[in-house]
C-alpha cells in the first residue's frame, strides 16, 4: 500500500476503482457502495455472504484497492464515514427536495475537498511557494470561473508582498504576459488545464525567463507549459449542476501559498500586514 492510497478517502477510491477490478471483486465494491455502514461490524465471512463471493475474494478486493487486509480496510472506512456521505450516494435525483439537495451538495463537497487533499503533491507546493517568495511581481491568469479564481488571488497582495495583478481579457493577457521578466511569476489556473490561449501565456512568460505555476484540476496538457505544476483534482459532476468544488479547492490553494509566502517575509512585513487588517476592521460598524 502506498503513502499515497493510504490517506484517501476508501469509498472514493472504490468507486473511481470499481470498473478496473475483477467481476467477482466488483460484487464486492457494489455491495459496499450501496450501504458502507453495513459493513463497519462485518467480518469477513459476512461480507462474503453479503457480497455473494467467498471469502478469498473479500481479501482479495481489498488489496486490489490498496488495503494492507480487512481490518485495515475497515478502519479507513470507519474514517471515511466519519468524513460524511460518500460522493457516490450524493448524486442528485429528479424527486430530491430542497432539503435534500441541501444534505447532498454539501456531502458531495466536504467528500470532494477531502478528496483533493489528500491528492496534492505537498513538495510541489513546496516548489510553488519557493517561487512565489522571490517573485518581483506575480500574474495571475484564468478564465470563466478559473478567472474569479485569479481576481481573489490577485487581492492577496498583502500577504505575497509584492505587487499582483489578474487580467481577464484575452488581449490584455497577452500583453501582460509580454511584459513580464526574469524576476516576475505567472500563475495560470485552469479546471480543465485545456484552454489553448493560456498555453500561449505560459509559452510568452516562459520565453521571457518567467517562472510559470500551473493550478490545474486535471492531468492535462497545460502541465506541459509550466515550470511547477499543482494538480488540484476534485469530484465535479456537472450532469445536474454547475458545482463549485473545483473553485473552492483552487481558492484554499490559493489561501496555502499566500499564507506560506507571508510566513517568510520579515517581522516588519507581517508588522505591516496586521496593521493594515486593522485599519480595515475600523471602517466596519461596531
Amino acid at each position: 500500500m502506498s503513502v499515497e492510497t493510504s490517506h484517501q478517502n476508501i469509498l472514493e477510491i472504490v468507486r473511481v476503482t470499481r470498473d478496473a477490478l475483477r467481476k467477482s471483486d466488483r460484487k464486492v465494491a457494489d455491495a459496499i457502495l450501496v450501504d458502507p455502514r453495513r459493513y463497519l461490524t462485518a467480518t469477513v465471512a459476512e461480507t462474503a455472504i453479503l457480497a455473494d463471493v467467498s471469502q478469498p475474494t473479500v481479501i482479495r478486493f481489498c488489496a486490489a484497492i490498496g488495503c494492507g487486509g480487512f481490518q485495515d480496510f475497515k478502519l479507513r472506512l470507519a474514517q471515511s464515514l466519519a468524513l460524511g456521505t460518500p460522493a457516490t450516494h450524493s448524486a442528485l435525483e429528479d424527486g430530491d427536495g430542497p432539503e435534500t439537495v441541501f444534505d447532498k451538495i454539501f456531502d458531495y463537497t466536504i467528500t470532494s475537498l477531502d478528496w483533493a487533499r489528500n491528492r496534492i503533491d505537498k513538495a510541489l507546493l513546496a516548489r510553488a511557494v519557493d517561487v512565489l517568495a522571490g517573485a518581483r511581481r506575480i500574474e495571475f491568469f484564468g478564465f470563466g470561473a478559473s478567472g474569479i479564481v485569479a481576481q481573489d488571488a490577485a487581492q492577496k497582495f498583502p500577504l505575497f508582498g509584492v505587487p499582483c495583478g489578474a487580467q481577464m481579457d484575452a488581449h490584455q493577457q497577452i500583453m501582460t504576459a509580454s511584459l513580464l521578466g526574469p524576476e516576475d511569476v505567472a500563475v495560470i489556473i485552469s479546471n480543465t488545464g485545456s484552454t489553448k490561449s493560456l498555453f500561449d501565456i505560459a509559452d510568452i512568460a516562459r520565453g521571457n525567463g518567467t517562472k510559470v505555476i500551473g493550478l490545474i484540476g486535471n492531468t492535462a496538457p497545460l502541465m506541459a507549459h509550466c515550470d511547477v505544476s499543482i494538480l488540484i483534482e476534485t469530484l465535479d459532476n456537472t450532469d445536474v449542476y454547475t458545482p463549485t468544488i473545483s473553485r473552492i479547492a483552487a481558492l484554499t490553494v490559493i489561501d496555502v501559498l499566500s499564507t506560506a509566502v507571508a510566513m517568510r517575509r520579515d517581522p516588519t512585513h507581517r508588522s505591516r500586514v496586521a496593521a493594515m487588517k486593522e485599519m480595515l476592521r475600523e471602517l466596519r460598524s461596531a
